[in-house]
């Protein structure tokens, strides 16, 4: 069915056009699918005023979202904190640094509440009883969330190694978890099978063109919390790499359709060394990876073969971006230094994110004034085994005063 607003899916290789269904991959050349939209239809639509005007959640661009209605499922996700770091900025040397805050993100603490809000709701206009996904763990729990407030059926395919809490925030809600003996790749290939036998939405598979969508709108908020102004430098924490390139279409969009004056944002990327097949490609100067196999305690980002990871490497070029990588000893460190200097407690992904941030700033790609922004993707209550060895244990006393000030050395002070 085509629509006004989205005038049909493309091949992102070829650009042969399909109607807006649910399919993902091109007949011809078997490239990927992506939304083409009618810009001067939203272009006439669309201000700074409406969007300001409009909920207080991703669907105030519903404008720029690939459904046809309003948004049914996950109304309250999105519109999380822009934090100004001024404690961390100053740490590495740089001014104007600011966290997007997707640890608080409603309802499952993570940036998949976005992606899952648009491609549920997608879903359901094109009829769609039942949801599913393959998910390296963030994913499949805000897909079980979101089922179950839409009332859908759900089944969530997971690698048998992910961490007990985001098996326990799957189990929460109860889907269907399905545990893989394999990495995420393996069970990426099963659920491709299964989306060809069954009528489910696989929202990162036969729906992924509208799933995709909805990473834009972490751009879309960035720019309005910096008073409709785009960043010099934005640095992303890399799996399947699509999160990189949606920030980059993000911005773009926003110009195309003036709410924008000019996009010169250096898209960065960031990956744990134990799973960089996109990072080492960049620093070896190809446009091409080669696909590896994860082993990191970043298990979000710990896809060896990323659907995205060629057009990641193309946003990077084209934005004049770089990509790095951290060891997993750095990820521990990156997380402790954003919650030590800003008081947020990011999942592993998130001390990717800082790790690389640092490493960038050390090799002065990013510079003393630049309008940086880090994005955060998950909590870090979902992957305290990375740092339970790390921060310590509690200091043990007896409840007595006596011990207390010798314990601390406070006797006398007031």
């Amino acid at each position: 069915m085509m629509t006004k607003k989205m005038k049909a899916l493309v091949c992102r290789e070829c650009g042969k056009e399909y109607p807006t269904e649910a399919i993902h991959v091109c007949e011809l050349c078997f490239g990927p699918l992506e939304v083409k939209y009618n810009y001067e239809e939203i272009k006439a639509s669309i201000s700074r005023e409406s969007i300001e005007a409009g909920p207080n959640s991703l669907w105030r661009y519903k404008d720029l979202l690939p459904v046809e209605g309003e948004g049914t499922i996950g109304i309250y996700a999105g519109m999380t904190p822009l934090v100004r770091a001024k404690n961390l900025g100053a740490f590495l040397g740089i001014d104007q640094l600011y966290i997007k805050n997707d640890c608080v993100n409603h309802p499952t603490l993570s940036f998949k509440d976005r992606v899952v809000a648009i491609a549920l709701t997608r879903a359901r206009e094109m009829g769609y009883e039942t949801a599913a996904c393959a998910s390296t763990g963030n994913l499949a729990n805000s897909v079980a969330a979101h089922a179950a407030q839409a009332g859908m059926q759900c089944y969530v395919f997971i690698p048998g190694d992910l961490e007990a809490a985001k098996v326990l925030g799957n189990l929460i809600y109860r889907p269907k978890v399905i545990e893989i003996e394999g990495n995420y790749d393996d069970v990426n290939r099963l659920c491709s099978e299964i989306a060809g036998e069954r009528r489910w939405a696989f929202v990162n598979v036969n729906i992924r063109p509208y799933y995709a969508e909805g990473s834009k709108t972490l751009a879309f908020e960035t720019v309005e919390q910096l008073g409709w102004q785009a960043p010099d430098q934005v640095v992303v924490p890399m799996a399947s790499g699509s999160l990189l390139t949606k920030i980059w279409k993000g911005l773009n969009e926003f110009k195309k359709v003036g709410l924008l004056d000019e996009v010169k944002t250096k898209i960065n990327g960031a990956q744990a060394e134990g799973c960089s097949p996109i990072s080492t490609a960049f620093k070896e100067g190809r446009d091409f990876f080669k696909p590896v196999k994860p082993h990191t305690i970043a298990k979000s980002l710990a896809i060896g073969n990323p659907a995205d990871g060629y057009y990641a490497l193309k946003t990077a070029y084209e934005s004049g971006g770089a990509m790095d990588a951290v060891t997993d000893d750095e990820v521990v460190e990156g997380i402790q230094l954003l919650a030590q200097t800003e008081g947020i407690f990011a999942e592993t992904a998130g001390g990717v994110t800082i790790g690389v941030l640092r490493k960038l700033v050390k090799q002065g790609h990013i510079k003393k004034n630049d309008v940086t922004v880090a994005y955060i993707t998950g909590n870090g209550l979902k992957t305290q085994e990375a740092v339970v060895d790390a921060v310590g244990r509690p200091i043990r006393i007896p409840p007595s005063l006596s011990k207390f000030d010798q314990t601390f050395g406070t006797q006398g002070e007031s």
